[in-house]
């Protein structure tokens, strides 16, 4: 079988998330597999670059993609012609972007059955993209299999009528639940290995979702204590809870955009890292540190509560400030022993189960059969709904 995957973000987790899949797809018996990834994705830079079989000229600004939104008719011939030589029996799309629905058009017009991997079913407030929810559920609607990352994520694309078993016709896709791997940079240092005062780092995009009210509501009921430190590291608009925190003991806050280059280097520096959100569908920050074996406090919320429920690196509590600042202060008074370095091993097979997962899912759910399928009894998951 030959599979591809593809992801056209620039910036942030998807396009590493994409490499995971494909990565864990080739460990797969009797499966060949091509990426394809933005011209202009940062992770072509990165130390552990993917190889990369098609790389696709996306956009740079908001006039660019308005004029690469209007092309998609052109873009999707240019892509049939190049994926005619690639020759792909399935394609799965890792993450949706605004630009694929010419890629999916283009697959379907070789006769090749997609799955789409659907991270969040509703925008989070902040948002920066207002067209993208539309252009996924467009994508979701044709697609040949729709997965979700967490039944809270299925429940609401099957309320929204994307799916088989919803509220729309069920001509639908059917839907697959499931779960997030462990995203893996390679971080063989354990957590802890240092003097000093323990290190808690809160990372992803400065938006209100993410809690940072609660966190600072939380700061505010330690009170001041010299035993740990706090980054807050990531990029968004300048906010009021920011500034707070910045003027707290022992936090410092770094608004900016973080390369791929220095993912490694900062989630090895964390012993613990703070999911202080309001809402989530899942998390490919609480995925990092568990697969770099930090620890992780999250509000249980959304998504959340499957993805870290049984994971034995995580603490959930309430998302309000009081039982956030409980949970640290637990942590910061009796610390669990440093967990030992994980094996790659187990990260590769979660990606390898989770490639094998979609691929059965989506050749039951194909008109006809897939060639050189793996067998059937390779994968656990199957569609739900």
């Amino acid at each position: 079988m030959k599979l591809l995957v593809w992801q056209w973000g620039r910036r942030g987790g998807a396009p590493r998330f994409a490499a995971a899949l494909a990565a864990g797809a080739r460990r797969l018996p009797g499966v060949a597999v091509d990426l394809s990834l933005a011209a202009a994705a940062e992770l072509h830079q990165a130390p552990d670059a993917p190889v990369c079989a098609l790389a696709v000229p996306t956009y740079t600004s908001g006039p660019t993609f308005l004029r690469r939104l209007l092309g998609l008719p052109m873009l999707r011939r240019g892509l049939r012609r190049r994926l005619a030589a690639l020759a792909p029996d399935v394609a799965i799309c890792a993450q949706p972007g605004p630009l694929d629905l010419a890629m999916l058009g283009a697959l379907h017009d070789l006769g090749v059955p997609v799955a789409v991997v659907v991270h969040d079913a509703d925008a989070h407030p902040g948002d920066g993209f207002p067209l993208l929810m539309a252009l996924q559920r467009a994508l979701t609607r044709r697609a040949d299999l729709v997965v979700a990352l967490s039944g809270h994520v299925g429940a609401r694309l099957r309320a929204q009528g994307l799916v088989a078993g919803g509220a729309g016709s069920d001509d639908l896709p059917p839907l697959l639940i499931a779960r997030h791997p462990p995203t893996q940079y390679g971080i063989a240092t354990p957590a802890a290995a240092h003097d000093g005062p323990h290190r808690l780092l809160f990372f992803g995009r400065l938006l209100q979702y993410k809690g940072l009210d609660l966190l600072d509501e939380a700061l505010a009921q330690l009170g001041p204590r010299g035993d740990f430190v706090l980054r807050v590291v990531g990029s968004g608009p300048d906010s009021a809870e920011l500034a707070r925190l910045a003027a707290r003991p022992g936090v410092t806050v770094e608004n900016r955009w973080v390369a791929e280059a220095e993912m490694p280097a900062l989630i090895a520096w964390a012993d613990l890292l703070v999911l202080p959100y309001r809402e989530a569908s899942q998390s490919g920050v609480a995925a990092t540190a568990i697969a770099a074996q930090r620890r992780v406090i999250s509000t249980r919320v959304g998504g959340l509560v499957e993805q870290l429920g049984g994971e034995a690196l995580a603490t959930l509590c309430p998302a309000d400030g009081a039982s956030l600042a409980a949970a640290i202060a637990a942590y910061l008074d009796d610390p669990p022993p440093p967990p030992p370095a994980r094996d790659a091993a187990p990260v590769e097979a979660a990606w390898r189960d989770f490639a094998g997962e979609i691929l059965a899912a989506l050749e039951r759910a194909a008109p006809a059969p897939l060639p050189g399928s793996p067998p059937r009894g390779h994968a656990a998951g199957s569609p739900a709904g």
